[in-house]
């Protein structure tokens, strides 16, 4: 690699809900990429942010994925899919420019059409503890590992870790709108910056 900004990006996907809400900024992905863009100068950041963050509105958000990739126009791109992410990640996967799709829990529906990924690569990371919890979010890592095993049946250059100990998230918001960490959080930039280093590096 050049080492040339903007000739490499990363999209980061949101994660999202039932409700028809309007999109937000990721307090996990913020927190991972203020951590990620100082090692990573060769590579361009960008977040989506959807119109309604819903999962109930999947192409819409993928619609918003692709508009991102569009605007930040790199040659290469890998998405950062989070929770609902994962599946707008997958699905987004099929634009020309998109070589990896890295999963942070991602929610990977057996619905899912994994047709996008074909050649490309596809990482898997989640938390061993996740788990939907009354009143709040989570996706069960069994879940993602099945799509994983569905993506590996296709063909599809794919790895799968647990991180011991991990939750759903990465980060929450305070109440001043400061992100503050969750248990294993520098455990999940060390492994995405792993995947982003070799991601660079191919």
């Amino acid at each position: 690699m050049s080492g040339v900004p903007g000739e490499r990006a990363v999209v980061c996907v949101n994660g999202g809900q039932a409700a028809d809400v309007p999109g937000t900024w990721s307090a996990s992905l913020e927190w991972l990429v203020r951590r990620l863009a100082a090692s990573f100068p060769e590579l361009v950041f960008g977040e989506v942010k959807y119109r309604i963050k819903s999962w109930k509105r999947l192409d819409m958000c993928t619609d918003d994925a692709f508009a991102a990739i569009d605007r930040l126009d790199a040659p290469q791109t890998l998405l950062l899919g989070f929770s609902m992410g994962g599946a707008v990640a997958i699905k987004a996967a099929r634009h020309p420019s998109v070589s990896e799709v890295v999963g942070l829990a991602p929610w990977i529906p057996d619905r899912l059409d994994l047709s996008p990924l074909d050649g490309r690569k596809l990482a898997v990371y989640h938390g061993s503890l996740d788990r939907s919890l009354p009143g709040i979010p989570g996706v069960n890592p069994r879940s993602s590992r099945a799509g994983y095993e569905r993506a590996k049946e296709r063909g599809i250059d794919a790895t799968y870790t647990v991180i011991p100990g991990a939750l759903h998230g990465i980060a929450v918001r305070s109440l001043g709108g400061r992100t503050v960490p969750l248990p294993r959080a520098r455990s999940w930039a060390r492994y995405i910056a792993s995947a982003l280093e070799s991601w660079s590096r191919g």
